[in-house]
């Protein structure tokens, strides 16, 4: 069966956020304030597995070896079976 994942990924607390840092004062430069921005990467992709659960597995497993770095980053899957 084929499911559709969606990865989100974020910087855990704590960790300097550059780019979001940038983006606010840029904003600020433009006139509008800002509170709390932060940068989130979304991922989206198609895979097939037997059932939901390997599915999540297997983008469980990306997640922690390739999509992002789990010392620095947070990620959230969400897993749903796929139209196509």
């Amino acid at each position: 069966m084929k499911y559709d994942a969606e990865v989100k990924i974020s910087l855990k607390k704590g960790m300097l956020n550059p780019e979001a840092s940038t983006t606010q004062r840029a904003l600020a430069l433009l006139g509008y304030e800002v509170e709390g921005t932060a940068t989130i990467k979304i991922i989206k992709f198609t895979l097939e597995e037997e059932n939901e659960k390997l599915a999540m597995e297997e983008v469980d497993d990306m997640c922690q070896r390739l999509l992002c770095n789990p010392v620095i980053h947070d990620y959230e899957i969400n897993i749903t079976p796929s139209d196509a």
